[in-house]
């Protein structure tokens, strides 16, 4: 489960689908030999968020959660990944969409990423969700087409707000953020490649 901010109070890590990104955190640091002071120094951030994330007890935004992945390497997709191998499924229904996080921010993922290179989502923003304070950065590209609600895309030093039938698609390596400004939920089917979450 993802936070809207930096990190918030989190009573529900391990999300419908049995991901919990405290106990994933923590197997990915130990596999790496890492302990949680490194990994802090690493990622820039304190040992206590380190350890506050792995009890589930803080819920870090998109954002954060790439900053920490960073001092590792790893991608958040690579985070994400499920243990499963590569499936030649083509056809989704909707409860078949892997869940990647939920709560302000939730995404929804077609298929799971091994031995692909475009990743598609189902993204919801509650009212006032965003993807953190951090502005995103990552190889590839994005694009992505709001199904309903408004969100205020940031990219570089261009802002615009999207509505219904608006579309976007820019350069990842761009710094970007998502800020849904609306009384409404915003929705959105978006693409990116190489995957990123």
């Amino acid at each position: 489960m993802l936070g809207t901010d930096e990190t918030q109070p989190n009573t529900a890590a391990v999300d419908e689908i049995g991901f919990d990104v405290g106990a994933r955190l923590r197997a990915v640091r130990e596999a790496q030999g890492l302990s949680q002071r490194e990994l802090a120094r690493r990622a820039n951030v304190t040992n206590g968020t380190i350890s506050l994330i792995e009890q589930n007890k803080n819920s870090p935004s998109v954002s954060s959660l790439k900053k920490v992945l960073d001092g590792i390497p790893m991608t958040l997709a690579e985070f994400f990944a499920l243990e499963q191998p590569p499936q030649d499924q083509v056809f989704f229904h909707a409860d078949e969409l892997v869940r990647l996080t939920r709560g302000a921010v939730s995404f929804r993922q077609v298929g799971a990423m091994q031995g692909h290179v475009l990743q598609i989502l189902h993204e919801h923003y509650a009212p006032g969700a965003d993807t953190g304070k951090a502005m995103l950065r990552h190889d590839g590209e994005e694009g992505g087409i709001v199904l309903r609600g408004h969100i205020e895309i940031t990219v570089g030093d261009r802002r615009q707000v999207l509505g219904p039938g608006d579309a976007y698609h820019f350069s990842s390596r761009i710094p970007h953020r998502f800020r849904n400004i609306g009384t409404d939920e915003c929705e959105i089917i978006s693409a990116c490649t190489p995957p990123y979450l």
